[in-house]
């Protein structure tokens, strides 16, 4: 079969690949769209510490059930999704609940090859069914990421939610947190990102290059600044400035990761009694929110959706996005 694979940073091509074997407790899918995210571009440029070459990349799923095995309730020719992490089951995070945050976690595309091909085997316990199209399925776990912030930032209807930065993983946060009925604030300096962001449930934006920020926050939440930050960019500078701009009691949640070291005033952590959470990857709960999400019609799919491409055209577009990636927010590969 064809996939697409890394072979080191920077060269990526269309290669003939062993058909994958289906094991104890799985099923076989045909892969029909995968979506391409930022981390998929820092394997492609070789920034991804976690990867290593060649590497199939892809974990944005959408497929259709082949062969279900002994699985009559995955009949043949049902649509999925699927969660792409996998747990060892035995650390820490995995012994009190949390998966999602494993130390050893290997997840499609980064530790082990991933979905960019034309079939892959996948756990029935990782599969997720709903009334969505395939665009719509695709879309669903990069919309995890962004529940599973708003999730832990504990957003309630009554909060105030700055998210900082409006792209693939922000528009989840955005649209995670409207969802529960807070009011949000997309941040960003791209003002079709700020347009996509209000339609994903943003009541107010701020433009953080063409107008000053802490003004703008202080205007739109009275001086009193968000009950809630999001941080999905991962740059020091917006690092500080959650600290900075969110209220007294508040909650501050990172998602970005900063390729570097952050430089803090350490006084309002304490002076403002913050709680600041790391957030990773998603759990089967976010997987769940995010499809009744997108059954209700509450998110703008086409907008979000910048860039569709045919598979073979998939090494030419992350040379493109490699060169130019103000010009992409979120890439869409049909497979078959």
């Amino acid at each position: 079969m064809k996939a697409i694979v890394l072979e080191r940073p920077g060269k990526a091509s269309v290669q003939k690949v062993a058909e994958p074997r289906v094991g104890e407790g799985e099923v076989l899918l045909q892969v029909r769209k995968i979506g391409l995210c930022g981390s998929d571009l820092n394997s492609y440029r070789g920034r991804n510490p976690l990867v290593s070459y060649p590497r199939i990349p892809g974990h944005e799923i959408a497929a259709t059930v082949v062969d279900s095995g002994s699985y009559s309730e995955w009949g043949v020719g049902t649509n999925v999704t699927l969660s792409p992490y996998r747990g060892c089951g035995r650390c820490t995070a995995c012994e009190r609940g949390r998966p999602n945050a494993c130390k050893d976690n290997e997840t499609l595309g980064v530790q082990r090859n991933g979905a960019l091909a034309e079939f892959i085997s996948a756990p029935v316990d990782k599969l997720f069914r709903a009334d969505l199209s395939l665009k719509e399925l695709c879309i669903v776990e990069p919309l995890t990421v962004g529940f599973h912030a708003v999730g832990r930032g504990r957003v309630a209807g009554n909060d105030t939610v700055a998210v900082f930065g409006c792209g693939g993983v922000g528009l989840g946060a955005i649209a995670g947190a409207a969802f529960r009925g807070g009011r949000v604030i997309g941040i960003d300096v791209d003002d079709m990102k700020l347009e996509t962001a209000r339609k994903a449930g943003a009541s107010a934006s701020i433009n953080s290059r063409s107008s000053h920020l802490h003004e703008g926050l202080a205007e739109l939440t009275k001086g009193r600044g968000p009950d809630v930050v999001i941080e999905a960019i991962g740059l020091p500078a917006t690092y500080r400035a959650a600290v900075d701009e969110v209220a007294y009691a508040g909650r501050v949640v990172y998602i970005g990761w900063a390729k570097e070291e952050v430089a803090y005033e350490t006084r309002p952590f304490v002076h403002k009694e913050l709680d600041i959470m790391g957030s990773r990857n998603a759990m089967p709960e976010d997987f769940h929110e995010v499809i009744r999400m997108l059954e209700a019609k509450r998110f703008p799919v086409e907008e979000a959706v910048t860039h569709t491409v045919q598979f073979e055209e998939t090494p030419g577009i992350l040379e493109a996005w490699d060169r130019e990636p103000e010009r992409f927010t979120k890439i869409m590969v049909v497979v078959s």
